[in-house]
């Protein structure tokens, strides 16, 4: 969820898709040799499920906690940040099927209490999806200083709450104009789903997603600051001299709709390949879903391209839990992504080491022997210009 988790590599080059046979999958020892790579720039922990076809390659690497040094191994519960926005996006997408949400309604028409009567006319349920409403994202809010950080972890917050904080942060742009991503938009989304049909938004999403797909490790953690099961700790490099700060224990009601769930790498690759492939959305709004802004992000899912052709997905960051989950458009290519610390860039232009490695492992995962380099622009731009510069 939050801004400039892992940047570098990223921004360094501009990836095109060669045209071509499919390159077939890696190998387990190149993924493990690729993961390793990570640790060794200085992540503490790093796993990931790689999956092509029915072939499945589950390498770690490093430690869950740096106190026990006890290993990193398959299967780990993770915080897994703004993906949950994609839970959040498929269910207001089924809602619209069944015709109890229209996509371009204004959201006064289901909130008519909640938002300024401005912003309850001019803005839809759409571009609450597609993050070109223009309201302004509370995390702007909450993470001004470092003590809003802590002080975050030890709050409960209620969904009108955040509204209410990203409504007084500002807007943006005028609705409809621009793409600029907010938590805020997500939150109203969730709510949007509780009017409309009567219960939780995490009981929606358990009924429609979570039980019909079987994702027994997924679940909205909420106020509880405990992951339930086996997970990596959560660190973080504090200033001023960068010593690990655990934030294992946090609790994530500020994320709700936009970014609570739990989850395993596992899990996220069965959602992503039901998604994709048209079990969870019909054919229609899989394809409302996939329609962009900016040759980029659509309703709760993002495009990224690679070297091999383009991925589906989402990534997504809390305090000291990030992740990565991208796929390939027919589910048979996939790669979802975790480590256990944030925040450790220390320059805003230069890639850091792990940053360099993170994205390699995902060429490696995606890509297999489709090592090419890229090809740079003039300006040094890349087409995937916003990854993971907001989550």
């Amino acid at each position: 969820m939050f801004r400039r988790i892992i940047t570098g590599a990223i921004a360094a080059v501009v990836l095109v898709a060669p045209a071509g046979a499919a390159v077939a999958a890696p190998p387990g020892e190149a993924l493990q040799d690729a993961l390793a790579a990570v640790h060794e720039a200085g992540m503490p922990g790093v796993f990931a499920e790689v999956r092509d076809g029915r072939r499945t390659f589950t390498p770690t690497a490093g430690v869950r906690n740096v106190e026990t040094g006890t290993p990193v191994r398959d299967g780990l519960r993770h915080r897994v940040g703004s993906i949950t926005k994609t839970f959040t996006a498929t269910t207001v997408l089924q809602l619209s099927g069944e015709r109890r949400i229209d996509l371009d309604a204004p959201i006064g028409r289901y909130l008519p209490r909640l938002v300024p009567a401005d912003v309850g006319r001019t803005v839809t349920v759409r571009m609450l999806l597609n993050h070109t409403s223009g309201i302004g994202d509370y995390d702007s809010v909450l993470l001004a200083t470092l003590e809003g950080i802590i002080e975050m972890g030890r709050t409960t917050y209620r969904p009108e709450e955040l509204v209410r904080l990203g409504i007084e942060a500002g807007p943006t742009h005028a609705p409809g104009t621009d793409w600029s991503y907010s938590n805020t938009n997500y939150v109203l989304a969730g709510l949007i789903v509780e009017k409309v049909t009567g219960r939780s938004l995490e009981s929606e999403v358990n009924r429609r997603i979570l039980r019909p797909l079987q994702l027994r490790d997924t679940y909205f953690e909420g106020a509880d600051p405990v992951i339930r099961g086996p997970h990596m700790r959560a660190y973080v490099p504090w200033p001023p001299d960068g010593e690990l700060r655990d934030f294992t224990r946090y609790n994530m009601s500020w994320g709700w709709a936009a970014g609570d769930l739990v989850s395993t790498a596992a899990d996220l690759n069965t959602f992503y390949r039901a998604l994709l492939t048209g079990k969870v959305l019909n054919q229609r709004l899989l394809a409302e879903m996939q329609t962009t802004v900016d040759d980029y992000y659509g309703l709760g899912l993002y495009s990224v391209r690679l070297p091999c052709g383009v991925f589906w997905g989402h990534d997504g960051g809390t305090i000291g839990h990030q992740t990565v989950s991208w796929h390939s458009a027919d589910g048979r290519k996939q790669m979802t992504y975790a480590q256990n610390m944030a925040f450790y860039q220390t320059s805003p232009t230069e890639p850091h080491p792990i940053d360099v490695a993170a994205f390699e492992f995902f060429r490696t995962a995606l890509c297999g022997d489709d090592q090419q380099p890229a090809a740079k622009s003039a300006t040094g731009s890349t087409d995937l210009r916003r990854f993971l510069v907001d989550q």
